[in-house]
């Protein structure tokens, strides 16, 4: 290592909302911290349901004060199946009371988001230490990785956490594959005010080629995540403002009144793929680093933030073993490797049998789908049990 190396307990690569919240937590576990990442863009008009313990997350690390005041409550989630087929699924409200609990969580835009956990980072600088530099390269010099930046800088780190997303550069350099799939969907996504309230309500309206979701966005406003063949997509995106306010009320009933759209649009395919590992030397894998699916129930950035928590409790525990010494990052990312496993196969799975259960035409699935639903509204201990697993319970 040369002497222009700077050495931290931890490098996170990544500057999105896991890059960001991946760095404050484990600055707060007492590591130092590199953060690799250029500044992210905010022009992203879509929104982040943050339910259960994401909020308490947050809470912990001082960023839900400045999220509080421009987060929309969820109180209650419906489900309508909307479709034309055979055995069709009965309504089903899940209401967060039953399980005692005041709110599921809250809807946040991305950008006061990113805003919040940018500011949280900026207040650690004298643990967190931002490098604005793309990541190149990654080799070993000893106890430590090494990670080369565009900037031409190197820094040395003990646990490097993948944050960069997707297409991960760090995850591709340390040798992990993935497992890919797609699914004949795109999603449109935009925010929309309504004329009738939305009662603290999010509406998912299913059909035969994908949910149709309304999530709270504040007092007479929603967040609209529209899932539907490429096609149908392409035609609604083209329509003007009036046009598609009128084909949105159609799609949803009228169930809030007069549609009107006040956001840009913006389409995005639909895929999804997992991480064949979740850790591998000295590198561990973290949010869309390690796996991506649907937008459907919520899951995604809830998903993430125990993928951080969970690395953030071992780097914790690794500093206070460690007095003295470097941390140990190949034992901290077999550690997390192992811990995260269940989790996240679970939670990928799921939410690709129900993306498929909507698209199949294959009738034991459609039953089997309808008699799921039909439990969960007649059965109190199946409702809560869904609720649970859904808030983040195994």
């Amino acid at each position: 290592m040369s002497e222009a190396t700077q050495h931290f307990d931890v490098a996170v690569v990544g500057g999105g909302p896991a890059g960001l919240a991946a760095a404050t937590a484990v600055a707060d576990a007492g590591a130092r911290v590199a953060l690799i990442a250029p500044r992210p863009s905010v022009d992203d008009w879509r929104t982040t349901a943050l339910l259960g313990g994401s909020v308490e997350f947050l809470e912990r690390h001082g960023v839900w004060s400045e999220l509080g005041a421009v987060a929309a409550p969820l109180r209650r989630m419906r489900l309508v199946d909307a479709s034309g087929r055979l055995f069709r699924a009965p309504d089903v409200t899940f209401e967060a009371r039953e399980i005692g609990r005041e709110l599921f969580g809250y809807n946040v835009a991305n950008g006061p988001l990113v805003a919040a956990l940018s500011d949280a980072v900026a207040a650690r600088a004298d643990r967190i230490v931002r490098f604005e530099a793309l990541f190149k390269t990654l080799g070993h010099g000893g106890e430590a990785a090494l990670l080369g930046l565009s900037s031409g800088e190197t820094v040395s780190a003990a646990l490097v956490i993948a944050a960069d997303g997707r297409k991960s550069a760090l995850r591709e350099a340390v040798g992990i594959d993935v497992r890919t799939w797609g699914y004949p969907q795109e999603a449109l996504v935009l925010t929309l005010s309504h004329s009738q309230p939305h009662h603290d309500t999010s509406i998912e309206f299913h059909t035969e080629a994908g949910p149709f979701t309304l999530v709270p966005n504040g007092p007479g406003r929603s967040s609209l995540v529209w899932m539907d063949r490429p096609d149908v997509i392409e035609r609604a995106s083209a329509l003007d403002d009036a046009a598609l306010g009128l084909e949105i009320e159609r799609r949803c009933g009228s169930a809030l009144g007069v549609i009107t759209v006040d956001s840009p649009r913006q389409r995005w395919p639909i895929s999804g793929f997992q991480a064949r590992r979740l850790a591998s030397g000295r590198v561990v894998l973290v949010g869309e680093a390690a796996h991506g699916f649907p937008p459907i129930g919520a899951q995604g950035f809830n998903l993430t933030l125990r993928d951080i928590e969970r690395v953030r409790d071992i780097v914790r525990d690794a500093m206070r073993s460690s007095t003295g010494k470097r941390l140990d990052g190949e034992t901290a990312a077999r550690t997390y490797g192992k811990a995260r496993r269940l989790d996240v196969f679970g939670r990928v799975t799921g939410v690709d049998f129900l993306n498929r259960s909507l698209l199949s035409d294959f009738m034991p699935m459609q039953l089997a789908r309808a008699t799921g639903l039909t439990l969960a509204r007649e059965v109190r201990p199946v409702r809560r049990l869904l609720m649970r697993v859904g808030l983040g319970g195994r």
